[in-house]
């Protein structure tokens, strides 16, 4: 960025509201407009003595309606002729007519005249109103602007909207996807998200790794993105090793999952980028309102395997942990064996209840903390332990959070 220019900016250009942002005391700020509103309209009017842009528009819509304009990013990058267009202009109180090369002119009186813009004029009018938010915010004049657009938007679209920034006079400096925008704004481009995940079943030689897309709860409900493996892990007991999965967005919105067997350094990863195997803009808004159908649904079934997930954990990390000699020595022949005991008869009940409810994953979770913790706190409590330093690195580690984690997500 050249000197003097200031800040760069975020704005989201929203089909029916905008909103912008500028990084500042280590966060992004969302900016306030002049009516205090964080959110702008993307709203449009042409009156017989001025253009209204924001609020101002929105307010004299029922007084305007056919010289009011939004909705502009539905026509932006696409021609007349399509059928969206077709569909969309049936609910619009303005015109819109074929321009040069099909292109949807927007029809308004403007100072007693008959005006035509394009949908790229019209979002470069909302651009202008969101720079100048941020001017006043920050008592700086504004040039370079990240803008997104829908994950959907095809190239054409995409040069349309950095088009657009151009006629507000801002230097697009990148158009990013909404779903980027949204997993980023959470502190900074690039962004990292690590975890630590471990095997399913004893003697597991490797893993499958599935990236998802989509807002339901369950994968099958969601959009594979891709999957690799990760191979060559020793044999070792369920929950024993350690796989390290890393999800990293690099500054231009693409992503790659890695993941990689702490022990060995056996490592594999897969590339995302922003439009491989993405899902329309119609499987998008799909997705959306099935999301908010099956909400309720969703948050029980997420309950259920929760709870089965916890239940198993405890039962194999506790199977662990009475494997392990220092923990065994301790322990009297009959207390193993009624924990050895408990734990096969949890694991067999699992075996043939796997499509119990969540409560009764419970109930048996509570049973088997019932028998087991009261015989591991004892041998904490014998002769000889070190009550002064508490619970030593040999530990159980059958609670929730101890170890790497080991779930079934479907």
């Amino acid at each position: 960025m050249a000197k003097g220019e200031g800040p760069a900016i975020g704005i989201d250009l929203g089909t029916t509201y905008s909103c912008v942002g500028v990084w500042q005391h280590d966060r992004v700020e969302i900016i306030a407009n002049d009516q205090g509103n964080r959110t702008t309209p993307s709203y449009v009017a042409f009156t017989d003595t001025e253009r209204l842009i924001g609020d101002a528009a929105k307010n004299q819509v029922a007084m305007n309606p056919t010289n009011t304009v939004f909705d502009a990013k539905r026509l932006i990058g696409r021609r007349f002729s399509d059928p969206s267009v077709q569909s969309d202009m049936k609910l619009w109180p303005f015109k819109v007519v074929p321009g040069p090369g099909d292109k949807p002119m927007i029809v308004v009186q403007y100072k007693g005249e008959e005006k035509q813009f394009a949908a790229e004029e019209i979002s470069s009018m909302v651009l202008i109103k969101m720079r100048e938010i941020a001017e006043a915010y920050l008592g700086s004049s504004i040039k370079n602007a990240v803008v997104t657009v829908p994950a959907y938007f095809n190239d054409s679209q995409r040069q349309a909207t950095k088009d657009a920034g151009v006629i507000a006079g801002l230097n697009v400096m990148r158009i990013i996807n909404e779903p980027t925008a949204a997993a980023i704004a959470n502190t900074t481009i690039p962004t990292k998200k690590e975890q630590v995940f471990s095997t399913y079943s004893d003697n597991q030689p490797g893993v499958l790794i599935q990236v998802y897309e989509g807002e339901r709860a369950r994968t099958k409900d969601n959009n594979l993105l891709g999957k690799f493996e990760l191979s060559g892990i020793p044999p070792a007991p369920r929950g024993v090793p350690q796989i390290n999965v890393c999800f990293d967005i690099d500054a231009n919105g693409i992503l790659n999952v890695s993941a990689e067997d702490k022990t060995t350094g056996q490592k594999n990863k897969i590339t995302i980028t922003n439009d491989k195997g993405r899902l329309s803009k119609e499987e998008i808004e799909k997705m959306v309102q099935e999301a908010e159908k099956y909400k309720a649904e969703d948050e029980e079934h997420k309950k259920k395997v929760d709870a089965k997930n916890a239940l198993e954990n405890y039962a194999y990390n506790m199977r662990n942990t009475i494997k392990d000699e220092k923990i065994a020595s301790k322990l009297a022949a009959d207390d193993k064996k009624r924990i050895e005991d408990a734990i096969d008869g949890a694991i067999s009940w699992l075996d043939t209840n796997q499509l119990a409810e969540a409560d009764e994953f419970e109930d048996k979770m509570k049973e088997l903390e019932g028998i087991c913790n009261p015989i591991i706190a004892k041998m904490y409590q014998g002769p000889g332990a070190d009550m002064a330093g508490g619970m030593d690195e040999d530990a159980p580690a059958g609670g929730s959070g101890a170890g790497p984690k080991i779930e079934e997500v479907d």
